[in-house]
């Protein structure tokens, strides 16, 4: 087996060979503009050379506090360079939060995105007494000057760093972003990245060098770091989009063929596309409907393992002319790997964008395991599930159900927390996932929920209220669902409403109430009952939805009610909204 899988052999070997095209792409105002190999190989090498020469070395932690950009990458290659333990921080941390990191790595230094950040760091500076270096990204053109003075001087005094790294030392400490209590941090070794990175090499057609990713996940995420750290590797293009908000006209603009996100995204843009179709009218909605039929027809035809064929594959072909190349120009026309992970996605979903030719492919992972544990391929799906283990990895379920993984990027530990860590890694190099699981015959594995999320009601019935919440949050008028009851007497939901859709809906009866008074109109509360409905219709009486609430605002971040991957916190919510949940089961 290779015993130097580091990460700065990664970025050298990716550089060495003067590989052509472009690495990155980098928005200056309208202009997308690009950033070759040996551009970016001749500023990691003098990034990496100035970090020497400040007296960085090898087991110093710096963190990064930034949006998802060019410098954040580089920087990080840079870091890997010297040996130094990289350290994200989410660019919307509060003050307290980016302090909690910085003192918890005991990090040497920072590098941040600009004054606003710095602010953040100012404001915990008392705290931090082994914070030498604070640098923003203006700094950085200085950095690689002294980078070029210090090579100048010793020419040898990289390699050297690089030659001293080996393979189970730390790369990164990556911070869980937690649905509760403070973030741990895991310890990502070189060859666990490594490893992980290079299993792309056994998935065909998962990627290509020629392909272009746009990448707006942040890279303090384990998600959003891999897909940065496979670039080199495979050799595709990055574009940075340090605003998630402007990934629709990015999409556009760009025409990416990989689209690595989480499930908000994709259910977003669904609502968007059914939004469109329903306000149509005469022929040109009874076109998108028959298509779609055709689409779903088709699609559930290829998920059966049979071939399109016939009549099915002439309207097909009509379906794709008319309607669904238009559909699929508004997201940039060459989009052929989309990804899904950090959150489940909804199977309706999944089967929508499949019937207009669009496959996502949902993975399922935790930092635990330096980001992946299972994926769905372009060869290989199922709807439903989270598809098959990657290449490499051990996968079974313990007596309640729990998903164990064994694999090379099981991670070190959580760093200053041996009890933790053997709460999740047992002493057979097993990480216990906290998420029930099954495996069919095939391998593909299906989420069922997190393990301390299983709600136990009063009488006793396990209900997951994932799957729940997700069939919820299918209607376009929804945005985001909470199933209460455990220990209850039945099941309950909390909803908030999509404001554009229910704006729209608001309108077009003639209802002029602002956010505060839709949620409390009886007409948007007979709409909501539809959905839930639906959701209940063909699900077990003990895991019908009984009652529900409809909430005046959305879950935010600001209310610390969303991790920075969008995931829901429960814990908070349910705190917030703790007398509307008592309401629910009022007599």
């Amino acid at each position: 087996m290779d015993s130097n899988r580091t990460i700065a052999r990664l970025w050298r070997e990716a550089v060495s060979g003067e590989r052509e095209g472009t690495a990155y792409l980098v928005q200056h105002g309208d202009h997308w503009h690009e950033v070759s190999w040996g551009q970016a190989a001749a500023r990691v090498e003098n990034l990496a050379n100035g970090l020497l020469a400040r007296g960085i070395v090898k087991g110093d932690a710096f963190a990064t506090l930034a949006r998802t950009t060019l410098e954040w990458a580089l920087f990080d290659f840079a870091l890997a360079q010297v040996g130094a333990v990289g350290a994200g921080i989410y660019a919307n941390s509060s003050s307290k939060d980016v302090g909690y990191v910085l003192a918890h790595s005991e990090a040497v230094g920072v590098l941040c995105e600009d004054a606003t950040q710095v602010e953040k760091v100012d404001a915990e500076r008392a705290s931090l007494p082994r914070l030498r270096h604070i640098l923003t990204f203006a700094d950085l053109a200085a950095l690689e000057a002294e980078g070029v003075a210090f090579k100048a001087q010793h020419p040898s005094a990289l390699d050297e760093a690089i030659a001293a790294i080996d393979e189970d030392d730390l790369f990164t400490f990556i911070y869980t972003s937690g649905t509760t209590g403070p973030p741990k941090a895991c310890m990502i070794r070189h060859r666990n990245y490594y490893a992980m990175v290079s299993v792309v090499d056994r998935l065909p057609g998962y990627f290509h060098g020629n392909d272009l990713m746009l990448l707006y996940l942040p890279l303090a995420h384990n998600f959003g770091r891999l897909m940065h750290l496979a670039g080199p590797y495979v050799g595709y293009t990055t574009a940075f989009l340090p605003d998630p908000l402007k990934t629709a006209d990015a999409l556009t603009t760009l025409g990416p063929t990989v689209l690595p996100s989480v499930p908000r995204v994709y259910e977003k843009i669904h609502t968007a596309i059914v939004s469109a179709i329903d306000e149509a009218t005469g022929a040109k909605r009874r076109l998108a409907e028959w298509s779609l039929v055709v689409g779903r027809e088709a699609s559930a035809r290829e998920a059966a393992g049979n071939p399109v064929t016939g009549a099915l594959a002439l309207k097909l072909r009509v379906a794709d002319k008319l309607v669904f190349t238009k559909i699929r120009a508004r997201l940039g026309g060459r989009l052929r790997t989309p990804i899904s992970g950090g959150a489940p996605l909804s199977k309706e979903i999944e089967e929508f964008f499949d019937a207009i030719g669009i496959r996502i492919l949902e993975a399922y992972g935790l930092t635990e395991c330096t980001t992946g544990v299972t994926t769905n391929t372009p060869q290989n799906w199922r709807f439903g599930t989270v598809g098959q283990a990657f290449p490499g990895t051990e996968l079974r379920l313990a007596e309640d159900g729990e998903l164990l993984v064994k694999s090379e990027t099981v991670f070190a530990g959580y760093y200053k927390e041996p009890e933790a860590t053997a709460d999740v890694l047992d002493a057979d190099g097993w990480v216990h996932t906290g998420d029930i699981a099954e495996i069919d015959a095939d391998g593909f594995v299906t989420i069922t929920d997190r393990k301390k999320d299983i709600l136990v009601t009063a009488g006793g019935k396990n209900i997951a209220p994932q799957n729940i919440e997700n069939d919820l949050k299918a209607s376009k008028y929804v945005s985001q669902a909470v199933v209460v009851g455990d220990r209850r007497p039945y099941p309950a939901a909390l909803i908030t409403l999509d404001a554009i859709e229910i704006g729209k809906w608001a309108d077009a009866q003639g209802i002029a109430d602002g956010p505060d008074e839709l949620a409390s109109d009886d007409r948007v509360r007979e709409l909501i009952q539809v959905v839930v409905d639906d959701t209940n219709r063909d699900r077990s009486r003990y895991e019908q939805i009984k009652r529900f609430a409809i909430l005046p605002r959305d879950f935010t971040m600001e209310h610390d009610e969303m991790t920075p991957t969008l995931k829901l916190k429960r814990k908070p919510i349910l705190e917030h909204f703790a007398d509307v949940v008592e309401s629910l089961y009022d007599a």
